[in-house]
């Protein structure tokens, strides 16, 4: 089986493209996988790091406005098709799949014109532009969430397969997660809260966290914090002109990346992050509690739409961005981790909207569209 995964951009469109291919070639060693991206995205990194081809077309997002530059993107993206199709030919693909976002548009359109059978696959609660304007033309929409079924009524085909991921919940002795917690810098005596905002840290999370720091609101809790390497040695100035010394601070350790991010959720009380879709499926998967803060430049506010599948279970709490301060915040987590009852009960509510043995179903349902167009 020959399979062309499209997927640009994004770390949240890119590997889940990266599992999905993982578990095609688990599966079926003699299977051939190629992506499909841009020149530009992240793409360039993480897919020849993950051990495959890349190739790429000239395709771009679409903003909505009228301006030279957007007509000049959308005649590359249209003309990308006929590159899209020119790839598809050479390699003899027999499946394509698209990961979501723009690069989807030209790489779909032109496995319809080829008539080689196509699946896409939306990790939000609320699918972007493309998954809703390809869901017609696809065989089969996998998605995240049973949420973004209800909001692809024109689809043929739809299936919750819930996000593929690496993260998994680890059954850990006490000994281990005390062994864990000390390697830390921390210690077992107190709840920890675990606060990330993406790759590259989120600068209103950071902001409200200097000022808990900087006023000693959290001596009822620890923090683990990645800041962010872009954004690391600008926390560490502004807390330095208040003598705080980021390498030295009670009950808080501050770094710019958590390496061993499976390790630490699991050991953690609570999370506080923003609420993209890999990052509610992974806090699904460990079952832990958490304070979404969504970022609200997310288009079509999917990230708001993905935090309320945990909140409406009782799993979690939103802060909206432009409402976030230290005070709100600080009192947030204290409502949560004080309550060791309350943390293991959101923490259940959460693990129950986990989605089980994912790429098996993604591979199955790969399998089907693949035996029916050979048939």
């Amino acid at each position: 089986m020959n399979v062309v995964i499209a997927a640009a951009g994004t770390g949240g469109h890119i590997n889940p493209g990266i599992a999905i291919a993982n578990k095609i070639k688990e599966e079926d060693k003699n299977s051939k996988v190629l992506f499909i991206g841009t020149n530009r995205g992240l793409e360039n990194d993480l897919v020849p790091r993950a051990g495959y081809e890349l190739k790429t077309v000239n395709a771009y997002g679409i903003e909505r406005k009228l301006t030279v530059q957007n007509f000049k993107r959308l005649y590359s993206t249209i003309k990308s098709i006929k590159e899209a199709k020119k790839i598809l030919t050479e390699f003899k693909a027999d499946v394509v799949i698209g990961t979501g976002g723009y690069i989807c548009m030209p790489v779909i359109l032109a496995a319809n014109k080829l008539k080689i059978p196509t699946l896409l696959h939306e990790s939000n609660a609320f699918p972007g532009v493309a998954v809703r304007l390809l869901s017609k033309k696809v065989n089969t929409v996998l998605v995240g969430f049973e949420d973004a079924k209800l909001r692809l009524k024109k689809a043929k085909n739809v299936v919750v397969t819930g996000n593929p991921t690496k993260i998994k919940k680890q059954n850990l002795t006490s000994n281990q997660k005390e062994e864990i917690i000390r390697s830390i810098g921390l210690n077992t005596n107190k709840p920890i809260v675990l606060v990330f905002g993406g790759s590259q840290g989120a600068k209103s999370i950071n902001k409200s966290f200097i000022n808990i720091i900087k006023n000693k609101k959290n001596k009822e809790y620890q923090i683990i914090w990645a800041a962010g390497p872009s954004q690391y040695e600008e926390i560490k100035e502004k807390l330095s002109d208040d003598n705080i010394n980021i390498n030295n601070i009670e009950n808080i350790k501050i770094v710019p990346y958590i390496y061993n991010m499976e390790e630490i959720m699991n050991v953690v009380d609570l999370v506080v992050c923003r609420s993209g879709a890999m990052t509610i499926t992974e806090i699904s998967i460990v079952g832990k509690p958490a304070i979404f803060i969504p970022f609200p430049f997310a288009t079509e506010n999917h990230q708001e739409y993905n935090a309320k599948v945990l909140e409406k279970v009782g799993a979690a709490e939103i802060i909206l961005d432009k409402e976030l301060n230290a005070d709100i915040l600080d009192k947030k987590i204290k409502e949560i981790v004080i309550s060791k009852e309350k943390v293991t009960k959101m923490g259940e509510k959460a693990n129950k909207c986990a989605t089980k043995n994912v790429t098996d179903k993604i591979y199955q349902e790969v399998k089907k569209v693949e035996c029916c167009h050979n048939k």
